[in-house]
């Protein structure tokens, strides 16, 4: 199970190299269904705006601890 602190699991905002402590979970509903979940790694610093961003183009997004994956992201209610 990946857990926080685990080598490798840096935050997925350019440039930035803190570790992980969040999924950002995603999905283009134009491609897949609620099953297909893309992840995003992010600190407590960009877990808002990487959420944002995705959101602004319309995927469904579900944060949840890095430690917690999700298995699929419906579509908002």
């Amino acid at each position: 199970m990946i857990g926080i602190g685990d080598p490798g699991m840096r935050c997925s905002s350019a440039g930035c190299t803190a570790g992980a402590e969040f999924r950002v979970n995603w999905r283009n509903p134009r491609i897949h269904g609620p099953e297909r979940v893309k992840v995003w790694l992010a600190c407590p610093t960009h877990r808002e705006t990487l959420a944002a961003y995705l959101s602004s183009r319309g995927f469904p997004v579900a944060v949840s601890a890095v430690d917690v994956p999700l298995e699929s992201v419906p579509d908002p209610a």
